[in-house]
């Protein structure tokens, strides 16, 4: 006889314990930490809601680990609730977990899908970094099915579609998730599902030149065999497995790869030694066969998934329209919308940077020599001194960006660039400013455009609304 999701191993994952997590949580937390977290569930606080940074009321304590916390929020200007995951900075130093929030966050800001759990904003102090996440209010399906057995067909077929469409676009965008498993597929109030958790994910500038990962990461019952294999994988293809296992266990109420000893479950899933339920139907039992192809050459693609009559059936023009518009503009995204999409970021780790033991500026890409303040201003203030000091000193200067994260080039009249100043808004009403004198020169032989400069015109005399970076 199988055993239920709820008399699952000790084993089952290598950080976490997720028999505990099912039992303890309300509202998701998997979906907004990372397994190397050790997220723990936490009782609901009593003390008084805080403020955090002047925009968010923190409502209760949702859960913790070892370096990071997870509060429900409530944005104090739209009331809108949201999930914010604390990150304490000398504890991701401690837990060697930079390249994993770093990683995470530039994920999430890539991908804008309507699966895909959705990270709203970054804000930062001297000494944490907060990540605004999408609020998924309906749990986990892990702890669905723990809780109510295994789904309906049609709702395993819905659920697998959402997640396809979610996965398919990530992989359209070079995002490769390597850790997809239930607890990390969480349902939204309308039942809709999200993909969440991409700390252990892996972007474009991580794939090698052969295209095989050699990274043992994942968690054991939903690793594909190659992986075990330890001679290279293509995380593409391992992703798909992973999708298998998933299905499978919608449709069955438990794993399709699981025993109470982690090498017994290594060897069934090597060998490919699962059995379907007796009520799966055909079409089912033959797609499910071909997600957990042994075989990585041979297993499905993505396309031919979305081809596949037990995936397709049922389906109505307008869902099947979205999901090829996904895949159209996964494929067709542009070097200039990734940018823009980097543009968008917010760039509180830029100022942790500043402080030492910790170096985040590689999640936002590093410019040539800058130099950086910030004051107590919003962008278009310190935008509109720039016009004037530039002008004043008989120079062009030419707006750029839009509203929050905008700049302006001073140049020479005869086209020369003498300086680009970067301004980018961030929480409690501050502004960043950047002098990137690299893009520019000197003007009439003289090195006057520096950091400093800028400090002494871009604030009306005697104003002391300037801000050390390096005290942030």
């Amino acid at each position: 006889m199988h055993k239920s999701l709820q008399d699952r191993n000790k084993h089952e994952s290598w950080r976490t314990n997720p028999r505990k997590q099912a039992e303890d949580r309300q509202l998701n937390i998997r979906s907004i930490m990372p397994d190397s977290c050790g997220l723990q569930s936490a009782p609901e606080t009593t003390k008084e809601a805080n403020i955090l940074l002047g925009k968010y009321q923190l409502v209760r304590l949702l859960g913790y680990g070892s370096s990071a916390k997870v509060h429900l929020a409530q944005n104090l200007f739209t009331g809108q609730n949201v999930a914010i995951k604390s990150f304490t900075k000398h504890r991701i130093v401690k837990a060697d977990l930079i390249n994993s929030v770093k990683r995470e966050a530039a994920i999430l800001r890539r991908l804008r899908h309507p699966h895909i759990v959705r990270l709203h904003e970054v804000l930062a102090s001297r000494t944490k970094i907060h990540f605004v996440l999408e609020l998924a209010k309906g749990g986990d399906l892990f702890s669905r099915i723990a809780t109510f057995g295994r789904l309906p067909e049609h709702l395993s077929r819905r659920y697998f579609r959402q997640l396809i469409s979610a996965v398919a676009y990530g992989h359209s965008h070079g995002v490769f998730h390597r850790d997809l498993k239930l607890e990390n597929l969480l349902l939204d109030d309308r039942g809709d599902l999200k993909l969440s958790d991409f700390g252990l994910s892996a972007a474009p500038d991580q794939m090698p030149a052969d295209g095989l990962f050699h990274t043992l990461c994942g968690t054991p019952a939903y690793v594909a065999p190659e992986i075990l294999a330890k001679k290279g994988y293509r995380a593409a293809v391992a992703d798909i497995w992973s999708c298998g296992v998933v299905l499978f266990t919608l449709n069955a109420g438990y794993l399709p790869f699981n025993d109470t000893n982690l090498i017994a479950i290594y060897l069934k899933i090597s060998r490919g030694d699962y059995q379907c339920p007796k009520w799966t139907s055909p079409d089912l039992k033959r797609l499910i066969g071909r997600l957990l192809d042994k075989n990585p050459d041979t297993r499905i693609t993505i396309d031919e998934i979305l081809r596949d009559p037990w995936v397709a059936r049922g389906i109505d023009e307008k869902e099947w329209t979205a999901i090829g518009m996904i895949q159209e503009e996964g494929k067709v995204s542009s070097k200039a919308e990734e940018v823009e999409a980097e543009d968008r970021a917010l760039n509180a780790f830029d100022i942790i940077g500043f402080s030492s033991g910790l170096d985040l500026s590689g999640l936002i890409g590093v410019m040539a020599e800058r130099e950086r303040f910030v004051v107590d201003e919003t962008p278009e203030a310190v935008l509109r001194r720039v016009e004037e000091i530039g002008r004043g000193e008989g120079l062009l200067v030419n707006r750029k960006g839009k509203k929050g994260n905008a700049g302006a080039a001073v140049r020479e009249h005869n086209g020369n660039l003498v300086v680009g100043v970067d301004v980018y808004q961030l929480n409690g009403g501050l502004t960043m400013v950047e002098v990137d004198r690299a893009r520019g020169g000197d003007v009439k032989g003289k090195n006057v455009w520096t950091g400093e400069f800028w400090r002494r015109k871009v604030l009306p005399t005697g104003d002391s609304r300037l801000m050390d970076c390096s005290s942030l």
